[in-house]
């Protein structure tokens, strides 16, 4: 009882720490969430524009879908992870409205990281983010959330990779968490791939005693390339899910079945790995084109 009287006070407590009134678009007339993501943005703007050199490829197809997809349709823009700065540096190129909090994209964050006490958290609800508890699954609390951003048809950002990776190595096997959010979202979201390169350099793991830098470094070369939305045939996915025999091999988590369309948890996994495989071959595609745009 003990035991569980604390972890009930231990979820408590996260809970009121990450303070999601505060993400709320009315909250103070919107004056607190557009005074950071303006700051946020110019800080982003000069690291990315004036700071650094940084060039980006297909960018058209990024403003196009920030500022004019149809109503209600949202956005998922997934990329690589680079650094604790990829987001919102990222955002920080020439002609992306970075300062705009009603185009500025809502992002998923790490709740160890960014919504450590009262007071980061705050910022960072100000700042569009959603917190995501690492080893708390797919059907997390925080996830739901996020589901709630896309029904709106806001822009969401994801890493579905999970954690940062410095070297210059293919796209990792990714999470399930993005996947998941494709298939159980209301309306499908458009999905952008985004791959970049450089801000491993802007922002080192080890490069100040073996630390991070007090702040992001400057004079290093930054490229980014946008591709093309991703196209997936949900029904036919779905419909090929229900077919998936059961597999007693693997650990079940009690996941609820998706309803309408009654896929259990076998079917689930078949389909975000599906999903999530084709995002990581385009994401891989990605990243070797912008490693011969970077040759020539």
């Amino acid at each position: 009882m003990e035991m569980e009287a604390s972890a009930a006070e231990g979820g408590a407590a996260a809970a009121a720490r990450t303070l999601r009134w505060a993400g709320r678009a009315g909250h103070l007339g919107g004056f607190p969430r557009a005074a950071v993501i303006a700051a946020v943005g110019a800080v982003a703007k000069a690291y990315a524009s004036l700071l650094n050199t940084t060039t980006v490829h297909n960018a058209d197809a990024l403003l196009r879908l920030v500022s004019s997809r149809p109503p209600g349709t949202p956005l998922l823009t997934v990329s690589n992870h680079m650094s604790t700065m990829d987001d919102p540096l990222m955002w920080g190129f020439k002609g992306f409205p970075t300062t705009d909090a009603k185009l500025q994209r809502w992002v998923l964050t790490a709740e160890d990281i960014c919504f450590r006490n009262v007071f980061m958290s705050y910022i960072f609800r100000l700042g569009k983010c959603v917190p995501i508890t690492r080893g708390a699954g797919i059907y997390q609390d925080h996830m739901t959330e996020a589901l709630e951003v896309l029904s709106t048809g806001d822009w969401l950002h994801s890493f579905p990779e999970g954690k940062i990776a410095q070297d210059d190595q293919p796209i990792r096997r990714l999470k399930w968490g993005t996947a998941s959010l494709i298939v159980r979202a209301p309306v499908t979201p458009i999905v952008l791939p985004i791959v970049h390169s450089g801000f491993e350099k802007v922002m080192p793991e080890k490069s100040f005693f073996g630390r991070r830098p007090p702040v992001p470094l400057w004079n290093k070369e930054i490229h980014i390339i946008v591709g093309e939305p991703v196209e997936f045939d949900l029904p036919s996915l779905k419909q090929a899910a229900r077919t998936v025999p059961q597999d007693s091999s693997f650990e079940r988590k009690g996941w609820p079945s998706i309803m309408p369309d009654g896929l259990d948890e076998a079917a689930q996994r078949w389909l975000y790995q599906k999903i999530s495989d084709k995002i990581q071959s385009v994401m891989e595609t990605l990243r070797k084109r912008l490693l011969d745009l970077k040759q020539h």
